[in-house]
């Protein structure tokens, strides 16, 4: 990145432009270490850009696949190419460890890539019409303007993942970041300009999602909005859109439940449950938020899990050695904290998720374990997001499916067990988008659908040829023959 005196501007109408003043994005491993200031929008940059965008929209949606494709494919190319670079740009500003860091950067490639490809393989539908001598015709268009509101915890890969599907089909986007992690976004924008998106195509606009966001969402020349955030959020923008009869695509929280079943593998029960519930600090909206245990494992697992957890390394996301970073800031680790004390008043006992003070400032926070939950207790009913899980005891496995289901959320769900019939009993009844067997309740490819039920999710899908259905609208064609 430029010197920390220079601020990183929007682009908008494929030029760079400052706003009203800037933010200061601080690295939550060492708060001394200041990785850059970016530009804070207001509502003259929001004009700005959806002006831009529907100016340019004619255009992008009238050019062909082969332009989409190339513009796509040149970005996930570098990418990967930089993945490193980019990858401790990554870590720096939201925390993340370097391997994860890295690992993200290349999903966010990927997913350039695969989209790429998608814009050669949009395809339409031909039927015979029930009146002899009338051919019909299905065809997809893209939306037009679309708003992306993308969150800190996965800050390339969530706007890659939105960005790569709304160019690829032809429509037209307003990016607004979030306030805490903007590099990653601005990496992106930088190589989409380098590599030729006409201008107005692709629109930056960084600020206060209590102003920018907000802006594009009510904007009346916005014809659809993709976000991911929290539930609350997510419900304001759902009752805005649907007043305005836009489309609308939400991806919120998750308090995803993990089933140890009496027969499960042990060690392999304790890796998915070390990596689903702590790993990436806990930030993520499928980590294993509720551990479900059978009565005949649960002491062997919580000996176990404890030990391991106990042994975690967190420190800088920059070193070598580090197994868990900070969190992302310090409102994030006040939340934490809090929800630690509230389950000194709510579980049995609680392992670790103390703060923590280590030779350079950081957000830094212990993992935590709560033993002897109720899956009623608040620790259980709300999304901590951080590095902490819970574990509530059952006898059987309709207890442990009928406590999986109780919650609001619907997102990510998975079992340990070596049973065939527990396995494909719970992938039939387990009310979530995504269930996962023997495996981390996080971590998903990037070509296969992403999405929930209940309160984690609403509209269609993300990712994969799935994203088809909220990047374009269908139009079918009636003629004589």
């Amino acid at each position: 990145m430029k010197d920390t005196n220079d601020i990183y501007g929007n682009l908008i109408g494929g030029e760079w432009l400052q706003g009203n003043g800037s933010s200061i994005n601080v690295n939550p491993s060492d708060t001394r270490d200041i990785v850059g200031l970016f530009a804070c929008s207001g509502l003259d940059e929001v004009e700005q850009a959806v002006s831009g965008a529907r100016a340019a929209f004619p255009a992008w949606a009238a050019a062909g696949p082969q332009m989409r494709y190339d513009l796509l494919d040149a970005v996930g190319t570098e990418l990967l190419a930089r993945k490193e670079e980019f990858g401790r740009l990554l870590a720096r500003e939201e925390g993340k460890t370097l391997p994860e860091a890295i690992g993200e950067t290349v999903r966010a490639g990927q997913v350039f890539k695969f989209f790429a490809g998608e814009a050669l393989r949009v395809t339409g539908d031909t039927q015979q019409s029930v009146r002899p001598g009338i051919d019909v015709d299905v065809t997809r268009e893209p939306v037009g303007v679309i708003a992306l509101i993308t969150p800190w915890n996965f800050p390339i890969a969530i706007p890659a993942w939105k960005i790569a599907p709304a160019l690829a089909y032809g429509n037209c986007v307003v990016l607004k970041p979030a306030e805490l992690t903007p590099g990653c976004a601005h990496v992106i924008a930088q190589l989409l300009h380098k590599h030729g998106c006409p201008p107005g195509v692709f629109n930056l606009v960084m600020g206060q999602g209590s102003v920018v966001g907000d802006a594009l969402v009510s904007h009346p020349d916005v014809d659809a909005v993709s976000f991911t955030g929290s539930a609350a959020t997510g419900s304001r923008i759902a009752a805005t859109c649907g007043t305005l009869r836009r489309k609308v695509q939400l991806e919120m929280g998750g308090k995803n439940p993990m089933v140890i079943m009496n027969d499960a593998d042990l060690p392999t029960a304790v890796q998915a449950c070390l990596s689903g519930s702590f790993f990436s600090t806990g930030q993520r909206c499928t980590a294993s938020s509720r551990l479900i245990v059978q009565s005949g494992i649960h002491d062997a697992f919580v000996e176990a899990i404890s030990r391991e957890m106990r042994a975690l390394r967190v420190g800088d996301a920059m070193q070598a050695d580090t197994q868990i970073g900070p969190v992302v800031d310090q409102r994030q680790l006040d939340s934490n904290l809090r929800y630690v004390e509230l389950a000194r008043a709510e579980a049995s006992e609680v392992i670790g998720g103390e703060q923590l003070h280590l030779d350079q400032p950081g957000f830094y926070q212990a993992p935590g374990l709560f033993l002897g939950t109720s899956n009623n207790a608040r620790i259980n009913r709300e999304e901590i997001f951080g590095p902490c899980a819970t574990v509530i005891r059952v006898d059987d496995f309709d207890e442990a499916l009928a406590i999986a289901n109780d919650t609001e959320f619907g997102l990510s769900a998975g079992i340990c067990s070596t049973s065939l019939k527990h396995a494909s009993e719970f992938r039939r009844k387990v009310e979530a988008g995504m269930v996962m067997v023997n495996l981390p309740t996080a971590g998903v490819d990037y070509h296969v659908p992403f999405g929930g039920r209940k309160g984690s999710s609403f509209g269609p899908r993300e990712q994969g040829r799935y994203a088809v259905e909220f990047y374009t609208v269908t139009k079918t064609t009636y003629q004589l023959a």
